[in-house]
């Protein structure tokens, strides 16, 4: 299996750390890291999702990243398109886009203990899901 990941380097301590978690789990579980491309903030992960599904050397996406609180509801609105717009992109190009994205109404030190659970399960769920989707075709 081929994953790429897509991560936000808007918080660049816990991306980086949150896409070593990646890279090992993949490696781990057998999965190739086919691409990673890296994106400003979460809000810009869904387009190169959509690029990256659309290549025939990938079979799934994983996306990283956190969505912060701070004394705005934006954390919110950033949490829900990203999250609403990976799953369109997924049932559209019958690919897993797994939602590796941590928030919303997290504070910074939340962001640090979710790393290695949220990167390890996202490239879990990749990996389920795409064994899940060439069940469902056979």
């Amino acid at each position: 299996m081929r994953i790429a990941i897509v991560s936000s380097s808007f918080y660049p301590e816990i991306a980086g750390r949150m896409l070593a978690v990646a890279r090992e789990r993949a490696r781990s579980r057998g999965a190739e890291i086919a691409l990673e491309c890296s994106v400003s903030g979460t809000f810009d992960i869904p387009p190169v999702a959509d690029a990256l599904l659309a290549r025939d050397d990938v079979d799934a996406v994983v996306a990283l990243g956190a969505v912060i609180k701070g004394q705005t509801k934006h954390d919110e609105v950033i949490s829900h398109a990203t999250a609403s717009a990976l799953l369109a992109i997924s049932v559209a190009r019958s690919k897993p886009a797994s939602l590796g994205i941590t928030g919303p109404a997290m504070r910074e030190r939340q962001a640090y203990a979710r790393i290695r659970p949220a990167a390890e399960r996202a490239v879990d769920a990749a990996i389920a899901s795409h064994a899940a989707l060439r069940e469902a075709r056979a």
